[in-house]
């Protein structure tokens, strides 16, 4: 089976030109430049007028399965992904029973490798106490170990001080953290209740509660011994000015530290929490207008060079309960692109910038096998986006089984046409087409 999307605006490694891309089976086997021949194929796409980019790759979402199904599955989240070109995930593993174990690891594959729309892979949690199970994992079958430092649900904070010593001196997997230091947020949980009492908290003190100085305390400690133990260190969804002046430092010292940031903590910021209350509540906290400006900054100067979404559904009646109540987490990936697209007209970012952070930057950190660039012989994991039309529909009615999306109110300056996972078309004029094409990712191990 051969395919030809052709006439297209390639966005690919720093160069934007005319082209047409040949896939046959799952691989891309040429890219024409706008004045060559083209080959005839069982199937042509034409592409005038559209943009046509690497898929995306998010290296974080929860998506739920196994134990929150009411929340999202594989199944739904990814199909919910690829319809907002994401191509490629990485799920964490915070489940119920939590993702501890290699056997558990294994299990969420069997359940992908079935129902994925996406590529896919899933992270092992730390505990304090299963340094076995990360000593046994394959790290060209694993992109990372998700460690709580200081804060987290289940039984995957690590506080133990040996524990994270024996983690960051014996593990061969990429570290991603979760940076917040539980004793600073539980002494301003406890002062916030004494202030309004416990069913009268506003959200507008999410950021006071989980604030700025427990995400610099725990991500010092994470940098510390990363550069302590030379071991490879991300740091996830940055949310502080600070935080990245002191990933921009550590590099120094130890260029295999690095760090993300999600696309809400460039759309908002804590003078939104009045009008949109639960809908971004999310940990950690979004912040204020001035970290929002500092992450664009550190994502348009290449300090920060992964951008994801931390995507976290929970049910519209669990995001209604008061702020005590209220889960953390908003569902995002299926507009992740078109936020950045968004950000791109605002001239944020060039159109070049977001192809990067979303497709490249990941497939290099991750060392993703044969993914996020447009090349010959690679997977043909592809996204073609009309970069003109609004996207009025979407927000209102996501793929999400929660069924809601905290940007209903937010125009979309783009729209997700075509979506091609391992050369199938999963996504065809922006409906699902039914195939469900993920396969496991593998990664270079070694290089």
């Amino acid at each position: 089976m051969s395919l030809l999307i052709k006439n297209g605006t390639v966005i690919n490694e720093g160069i934007t030109f005319k082209g047409s891309l040949l896939i046959e089976n799952e691989l891309i086997v040429r890219i024409y430049s706008e004045s060559e021949k083209l080959p005839s194929a069982d199937k042509v796409i034409e592409a005038k007028g559209m943009i046509v980019i690497p898929g995306v790759i998010d290296d974080q979402v929860h998506f739920r399965e196994p134990g929150n199904t009411h929340k999202g599955d594989i199944s739904s989240e990814s199909a919910a992904a690829v319809l907002g070109g994401v191509t490629s995930y990485m799920d964490m593993p915070n489940n119920n029973p939590s993702a501890t174990t290699l056997s558990s690891i294994e299990a969420k594959n069997c359940i992908a490798e079935k129902n994925s729309y996406a590529n896919y892979s899933f992270y092992l949690g730390a505990t304090n106490d299963n340094i076995e199970e990360i000593l046994n994992a394959n790290p060209s079958e694993t992109c990372g170990l998700k460690v709580f430092m200081g804060s987290s649900t289940g039984n995957m904070l690590v506080d133990d001080s040996q524990a994270l010593n024996d983690i960051f001196a014996k593990t061969k997997l990429l570290i991603a953290t979760h940076c917040e230091y539980e004793p600073i947020i539980k002494e301003n949980l406890a002062k916030a209740i004494l202030k309004y009492g416990e069913d009268k908290i506003p959200f507008s003190a999410h950021p006071v509660i989980r604030s700025r100085e427990a995400c610099i305390e725990s991500t010092k400690r994470a940098i510390g011994l990363a550069i302590k133990y030379n071991a490879r260190l991300h740091v996830l969804h940055i949310s502080t000015a600070e935080e990245i002046e002191l990933i921009k430092e550590a590099k120094k010292q130890h260029p295999g530290i690095t760090g993300e940031v999600c696309v809400h903590y460039m759309l908002f910021d804590s003078l939104d929490y009045e009008k949109y209350g639960s809908k971004i509540k999310c940990n950690p906290s979004i912040k204020e207008v001035g970290d929002r400006e500092a992450i664009i900054k550190a994502v348009k100067d290449g300090v920060i060079r992964v951008v994801a979404t931390d995507h976290a559904p929970h049910t519209i009646e669990e995001k209604s309960g008061n702020y005590m109540k209220s889960p953390s987490g908003l569902p995002l990936v299926q507009h992740s692109l078109q936020i950045m697209w968004n950000l791109h007209k605002e001239g944020k970012f060039t159109a070049e910038e977001v192809v990067d952070r979303m497709c490249h930057s990941p497939a290099l950190n991750f060392k993703v096998a044969n993914r996020g660039f447009l090349r010959n012989g690679y997977y043909a994991d592809i996204v073609v986006l009309n970069p003109d039309k609004t996207d009025s529909h979407s927000t209102q009615t996501p793929a999400y089984k929660c069924a809601w999306s905290p940007l209903s109110d937010i125009e979309l300056k783009s729209t997700i046409v075509h979506t091609f996972v391992n050369g199938e078309q999963v996504v065809e004029n922006g409906k699902l087409t039914g195939i469900k094409a993920g396969k496991k990712l593998k990664f270079e191990y070694g290089k």
